[in-house]
């Protein structure tokens, strides 16, 4: 898997907030757990890489992210989570979706996904209620629909693109990348249109990660810009799900549920949505989280 590399970074004596990945080895990882066709390669490789980066904006471990994409495509939702380390999961619907390309041969995202619906950012900041912030698909590129997001649900222009680069005839990813710019407040309007100069040049991120390195390819990109890089991360897809976390889920769904599934089944077996990991509760188990769901349900009776 390609070692991704996630550069946060200021423009124009710290007037434009800048972030930058490089995310082959997320998109890799994705298309393998899932066994993404080439256009949900490119849906979820996208969709991974923002949420990645907006979780890198991130002010501690303990908050997260999370971007659901409700476009209303054939594909289905699109879910990614991501902390501040940049490490992000997620998974799409109907992972196995192909189309046909567009009459340009580009991979016909817009529609897989769609942009009937509406696009959504949860940010979990450790507090009683997390921030949840909604707006309008726009065009189901992905791209597109994130920087209208930005600009009208949290009032912060963004120029973004994101591009996941994938061999025709084998499926194999080939490179992906992402460019976040955010001017700040009281940016000269010169300075913005430099950057909106240099749209077609950020455009080309990802093919430039064909054959260089991401510092390199924004040196080239961003060349009279004043880039200055702040920190580097590696980011990675990694799901954090476990027994654990699981037994609480089986927990909350209370005791006439697990009496059930005991009566029933004698078993549960659960999937992680975000890595397809499956984890079995024998009978035995299912019976100590019941003793545990009643054990709580009895302390809170007494508590009243």
């Amino acid at each position: 898997m390609a070692n991704d590399t996630l550069i946060k970074g200021m423009l124009f004596n710290e007037s434009v907030r800048m972030i930058a990945i490089s995310g082959k080895g997320i998109v890799e990882e994705a298309k393998r757990i899932h066994g993404l066709s080439r256009v949900c390669t490119a849906a979820l490789g996208r969709t991974l890489m923002i949420t990645s980066m907006m979780g890198s904006m991130l002010k501690n471990d303990t908050e997260k992210v999370s971007c659901i994409v409700s476009g209303g495509g054939p594909a289905g939702n699109i879910v990614c989570t991501s902390r501040s380390d940049g490490a992000v999961k997620g998974y799409i619907e109907e992972p196995t979706l192909e189309l046909p390309p567009t009459t340009d041969g580009k991979l016909d995202v817009s529609t897989a996904v769609g942009w009937f619906g509406k696009l959504t950012v949860v940010r979990d900041m450790s507090l009683k209620e997390p921030y949840v912030g909604t707006c309008a698909m726009v065009s189901g590129e992905i791209a597109e629909d994130f920087a209208n997001y930005f600009t009208v649900s949290e009032q912060q222009p963004t120029l973004l693109y994101l591009g996941v680069r994938i061999d025709a005839e084998s499926g194999d990813v080939r490179s992906a990348g992402g460019i976040l710019v955010q001017p700040l407040p009281n940016c000269p309007d010169e300075y913005i249109d430099v950057l909106t100069a240099k749209a077609s040049e950020i455009s080309r991120f990802a093919l430039m990660l064909e054959t260089s390195d991401a510092r390199s390819a924004l040196d080239e990109i961003f060349d009279g810009a004043e880039l200055c890089v702040t920190n580097e991360l590696s980011p990675c897809f990694k799901c954090d799900c476990s027994r654990e976390r699981l037994e609480k889920v089986l927990i909350a769904l209370g005791r006439d549920e697990l009496m059930d599934m005991i009566k029933t089944d004698g078993h549960a077996e659960l999937t992680c949505h975000f890595c397809n990991e499956k984890y079995d509760f024998s009978c035995d188990e299912l019976e100590r989280l019941l003793f545990a769901c009643t054990k709580n349900r009895t302390e809170d009776d007494d508590e009243i």
